[in-house]
């Protein structure tokens, strides 16, 4: 089947997009830019420039595929379909690079990504990652460990370099191995509708704690959450690189375990519910739109049932927009209502918040300059702001990740957190939970 690009017909080149362009505003190079890859991949359908062509390559893979020039296009151009399907055509035509092999390969497999990153949460108990934390290529993969951490005690705000998320802090494990059964004060009724807990690969492995707090809030909030078994990566890694066959393998799965199992799918990681939401495209199957109709983000069901507020947090917090909720699933308002639950916690949105960070999945990776260029513009906005933020919230792992080890290697006393992870503390620090979960934080 001929690749689509259809989505790209609406474009008039009028240029709009080329300042919501992060590579465009690292680079200055048109070919960096919406507009001039539009020009290239109509080249490429039109066979005037063949898929071995190292340039063509160069500026479709430097695409962040963050989609923020969908928003502000006044044509509506289908951006991210069209670097999908050019994706998909190089892929079949040139394979993935070693790295891109290497690395995606690992995602594909549990017995591989399981234990791999069960390690590195070992190793980041140690408190090394945070020590060995630095700009070169090495540090700052050390920073983008240790910035995965848990951050224990909110108010007053853990510093760059601190030893809070030590070996005690950084012990949680995911909810359906390990979780009180007194947890929340207000028991979820047995009407209350029913959430089915995707875990994902990073989340379920690194972030633990963010799994944790979102059981809470939203079993606080009225929900009753459930763990599925059987569940595997959603796929995005691999969808975003063209290798849609593999995509699809592990989406069909998902279909299978999620598709019966709840009244809603809830998800954390704003890249894998972009790709859970859109399953439907990916399979054009009628038991995946079925399971992507129920896919929402954590922030989507708080903010339907308030959230109920929380304990006072006296904190500087810059909300940071991830691509993936803000453009690909148009979701704006609703972590915006779960900070704003929270009692004397000083919200920021600062003119990077709806940039890209550089991260996209593998691409820090695969392309560190690149997404390192992106991601300085977005730490200059954290230093330049005035007050200072204590805390850059933002919901989406790659992005705690790469925001993280930024602010560790600019020497900036900046911590970052999940959304969720804010408002578990507000209804700690409130009261809102029973004496089996204090006991069980302490």
């Amino acid at each position: 089947m001929s690749p689509d690009y259809s989505s790209l017909d609406p474009c008039v080149h009028c240029g709009f997009c080329l300042p919501a362009c992060p590579t465009y505003l690292a680079t200055g190079d048109e070919s960096d830019s919406p507009r001039g890859r539009i020009v290239l991949m109509r080249a490429l359908e039109r066979g005037e420039i063949g898929a071995a062509d190292e340039g063509l390559v160069q500026h479709l893979d430097a695409c962040l595929g963050c989609l923020g020039c969908e928003p502000v296009c006044p044509s509506g151009v289908g951006y991210g379909r069209g670097i999908q399907a050019a994706r998909e055509q190089l892929h079949a035509a040139r394979g993935l690079t070693p790295l891109a092999g290497i690395v995606l390969g690992v995602f594909s497999r549990e017995w591989v990504w399981r234990p791999l990153f069960t390690v590195s949460r070992w190793l980041r108990a140690t408190g090394l990652p945070a020590w060995l934390t630095g700009a070169g290529r090495f540090g700052f993969a050390m920073g983008m460990l240790a910035a995965s951490g848990p951050e224990t005690g909110a108010v007053g705000g853990a510093r760059n370099g601190s030893s809070r998320g030590g070996a005690g802090a950084q012990s949680a494990d995911p909810p359906h191995r390990r979780e009180p059964a007194d947890a929340v004060r207000t028991s979820s009724p047995a009407a209350a509708p029913t959430v089915a807990l995707f875990r994902g690969c990073v989340m379920d492995t690194l972030f633990g704690h963010v799994h944790h707090a979102t059981r809470r809030t939203l079993e606080a909030n009225g929900y009753r959450v459930i763990v599925p078994d059987g569940q595997v990566c959603c796929g995005a890694l691999h969808e975003h690189a063209g290798h849609r066959v593999a995509a699809e393998a592990l989406a069909r799965v998902n279909v299978e375990v999620f598709v019966e199992a709840a009244d809603y799918v809830v998800v954390n990681s704003a890249g894998c519910g972009a790709l859970l939401k859109g399953y439907g495209h990916l399979l054009e199957s009628d038991a995946a739109r079925t399971l992507a109709a129920k896919v929402r983000d954590v922030s989507e069901l708080l903010a339907e049932h308030g959230p109920r507020p929380g304990g006072e947090l006296p904190l500087e917090v810059a909300y940071d927009a991830p691509c993936h909720l803000q453009h690909a699933q148009r979701v704006h308002a609703a972590p915006l209502a779960v900070l704003g639950a929270i009692p004397a916690l000083r919200l920021q949105l600062l003119p990077s918040s709806d940039k890209c960070c550089g991260s996209a999945g593998i691409y820090s990776v695969v392309r560190p300059d690149m997404a390192r260029a992106v991601l300085d513009l977005k730490i200059e906005s954290f230093a330049m702001a005035t007050p200072m933020p204590q805390v850059v919230a933002t919901g989406n792992p790659g992005c705690l990740m790469q925001i993280g080890a930024g602010i560790r290697a600019a020497g900036l006393p900046i911590r970052v957190a999940h959304p969720v992870e804010l408002l578990d503390e507000s209804y700690r620090v409130g009261g809102v939970y029973g004496e089996g979960e204090r006991a069980s934080r302490r």
